[in-house]
């Protein structure tokens, strides 16, 4: 059937939408317009079919929508900050399942006469598809503590994942030159097999990356799939996924100082950036909320590192207020963002963006790395591995090699802990040990309000 120019027209300009949408989204003061435009657009390419094509079996796809989008509404405004991780990886799974399990339905109504790079982007979809799904479920199940969050490894793994992505390959020149739907459905089995066995060995902070390349996956298939369904939409909106995915993941390799291939397969050798986990007992400074107050209260320059601590506690908001109060001071504040705090890229702008905390306030980690030096006072608030020496000092620790913020040129550097539990990387930061160190125990929100009232009462 062809496609109507007036529809042809209405796609064209929803992904012109969906790359404005991409491009708001590159900055916190057009996020949210970029967005509402992106939603707006998916809307429009959703509702457009109904207009133009014969469609069956309307009600069930009304239901459907009706279902996903309840879903979705629930999980958006109950899922906390700290979940959001898991929501992501649950959403991108869905995706590439949906993918993949329309191109398998694609698969029967593909006659012989359907050409070969229509076939192989079919094999891909569901490969790929498949894959991205149960590696985003196994990606949810660490990030939630369902399962362990520490690589599961097993002897003959790389075995079984090589085999399993040999017989994928094999199956899908079988389904380029033999199309059936019960190879199809073969080769769904071996790409969820895949999936798992890509994603057990991956520990720790290398999580969210992998949650980015996954998310790469999914926007891949979406383009073979809107090939394959002769959906021009759908084949830039994938693309766009799959490039900006692609970055991503690249980026926050780059941000921990190691490959993308070393994140996927370095348990099996012996790497991970999950350490042993062990609570220390060696002895520390410490003070309370008074002591820590004059510390900050004369400094003349002050830099807070968040953490993913910050968003469990959901201190962001009394943070925001001791920094004010500290600006009425006269005390220059600025908040360090390192590229991986937290639990996905940009978790830490969103939480002090939540805040109302002024985006020039926010420096990345390149542009503050120097400044540490002529810092009087460093306030690290539930975060650890990306202010940890280790990763500069110690060859073979875990985080050796990623780069982090500069916490140890500082004059003086407090720590607000609730205890001596290590971080998501799960070795031990020297820096807590360092006699320029003070450590300020308890909940985050609880010791920022008692920081606040001590501030004022300078």
């Amino acid at each position: 059937m062809t496609t109507p120019v007036w529809v042809q027209l209405v796609y064209l300009l929803c992904a012109v939408c969906f790359i404005l949408a991409l491009k708001g989204l590159s900055g916190p003061r057009t996020a949210r317009s970029g967005n509402l435009i992106g939603a707006a657009a998916a809307v429009v390419g959703c509702t457009v079919p109904f207009f133009y094509l014969d469609l069956d079996h309307v009600a069930l796809i009304l239901g459907a929508i009706a279902i996903g989008t309840a879903g979705g509404l629930v999980g958006a405004r109950r899922v906390q900050m700290t979940q959001m991780p898991q929501m992501v990886a649950l959403f991108n799974g869905v995706g590439g399942g949906a993918a993949a399990l329309v191109a398998l339905l694609e698969l029967q109504h593909l006659g012989d006469d359907a050409g070969w790079f229509e076939l192989a982007a079919t094999a891909f979809t569901i490969v790929v598809g498949s894959i991205s799904f149960s590696g985003s479920v196994i990606t949810f199940l660490k990030l939630q503590e369902l399962m362990t969050s520490r690589p599961v490894i097993f002897p003959g793994l790389p075995v079984v994942f090589g085999g399993a992505l040999l017989a994928a390959v094999a199956l899908s020149v079988v389904t380029v030159t033999a199309p059936a739907v019960g190879v199809g459905v073969i080769l769904t089995l071996l790409g969820l097999l895949i999936g798992v066995l890509l994603v057990l060995p991956v520990g720790g902070a290398d999580v969210p990356i992998v949650i980015s390349l996954l998310n790469a996956f999914t926007g891949l298939t979406v383009a073979a799939g809107g090939y394959v369904l002769g959906n021009t939409l759908l084949l830039v909106a994938g693309t766009l996924v799959g490039a900006s995915g692609t970055f991503l993941t690249k980026l926050m390799a780059a941000a921990m100082g190691r490959s993308v291939a070393n994140i996927l397969f370095g348990a099996l050798k012996g790497g991970s950036t999950l350490g042993a986990g062990e609570i220390s007992d060696r002895p520390v400074k410490s003070a309370g909320a008074e002591d820590v107050a004059i510390l900050l209260g004369y400094a003349s320059k002050v830099i807070i590192v968040p953490g993913y601590g910050l968003a469990v506690a959901q201190a962001q908001h009394t943070l925001r207020e001791l920094v004010d109060v500290l600006g009425e001071r006269g005390i220059h504040v600025d908040y360090a963002i390192h590229p991986v705090a937290g639990r996905m890229p940009g978790h830490m702008n969103v939480l002090l963006a939540e805040a109302q905390v002024p985006y020039e306030q926010l420096k990345e980690m390149d542009d503050i790395n120097g400044e540490f030096k002529q810092t009087d006072v460093v306030l690290v608030v539930g975060a650890n591995d990306v202010v940890n020496p280790a990763a500069k000092t110690t060859p073979g620790a875990p985080i050796y090699g990623m780069p982090i913020l500069n916490a140890d040129e500082a004059q003086q550097v407090i720590f607000m802990k609730r205890s001596m539990r290590p971080g998501f990387a799960g070795i031990e930061n020297e820096l807590l040990f360092d006699p320029r160190t003070t450590l300020l125990f308890g909940d985050a929100k609880d010791s920022l309000g008692k920081l606040l009232s001590a501030v004022k009462s300078l």
